[in-house]
């Protein structure tokens, strides 16, 4: 893919996200979802004992999502999270795509070394998926939020399986400042819908949308036969410091996790 214009992110400054048209190439995009199919179903070589997972169902067809926690919870396709990917030999290769690193590049700054906060799956089974209310992504326990979100769709995404809706120009402000998790509540929804018109971003599989992560978002079930996985990668400042303590992996830059070292960093 050529590398993004200027104009292209002026539209970015403007809109809080960015359609980055199709990334990965089809035996890619077949890798990262049979390696994910894996994960899921209890067959991949990785350390399920690291790796935060969290079910969409977890008591049967409506009900809500089972706790976020560690360790594999069975094997089967209906997880809605998988978090800690960057410590999997396949989805690091592609967390560390050239024109993602550009992008960081243009967004913290050349010099600047790039740690991922989280790589995560997120998952909406065929006629399950939780409905996620609009929200804007930040985190209290960082010294400052991180920026962007590159976000890659491993199957198809539209309406009718729960894509994720966009407020364009959403992403100047923080909304409800005194959220922890960003979440809006009922009457800051209704004021931000009154004024608004969500925006369905419908993708095919394979193709990427860079997302500012104040921009409010949200998502409905899926109501098709067919599921709607995706992947996500949130990148940020290397400097950036937890309050809990938390440490975050380097993706680009010194010290940064290679692919070939995978099993000693699991």
């Amino acid at each position: 893919m050529e590398k993004i214009s200027s104009q292209k992110w002026d539209q970015f400054d403007c809109d809080g996200y960015l359609p980055l048209g199709r990334v990965c190439s089809s035996r890619e995009l077949r890798n990262l979802g049979d390696r994910i199919n894996d994960i899921m179903l209890g067959k991949a070589d990785v350390d399920y004992d690291k790796m935060m997972m969290q079910l969409d169902c977890s008591d049967g067809h409506g009900s809500a999502p089972g706790p976020q926690t560690f360790g594999f919870k069975g094997a089967t396709l209906a997880y809605r999270k998988i978090q800690d990917l960057e410590y999997d030999e396949f989805f690091l290769r592609y967390i560390q795509t050239n024109l993602f690193q550009e992008i960081c590049a243009k967004i913290y700054g050349t010099q600047t070394n790039i740690a991922c906060f989280r790589a995560m799956f997120m998952n909406k089974p065929a006629r399950e998926g939780t409905n996620l209310v609009w929200h804007q992504d930040r985190w209290t326990n960082l010294d400052r939020d991180p920026k962007i979100t590159i976000w890659t769709a491993l199957d198809d995404c539209n309406i009718e399986n729960g894509c994720v809706h966009v407020i364009p120009g959403s992403h100047r402000v923080l909304v409800n400042s005194e959220s922890a998790s960003g979440f809006l509540n009922e009457m800051q929804t209704e004021e931000v819908l009154d004024k608004n018109i969500p925006v369905p971003l419908e993708l095919k599989a394979g193709e990427v949308v860079l997302l500012h992560n104040w921009l409010l978002h949200s998502s409905d079930v899926n109501t098709t036969d067919k599921p709607r996985r995706a992947f996500s990668v949130c990148y940020m400042d290397a400097n950036t410091k937890s309050y809990n303590g938390q440490i975050f992996p380097v993706v680009f830059g010194e010290g940064s996790l290679k692919v070939e070292n995978y099993e000693k960093v699991s």
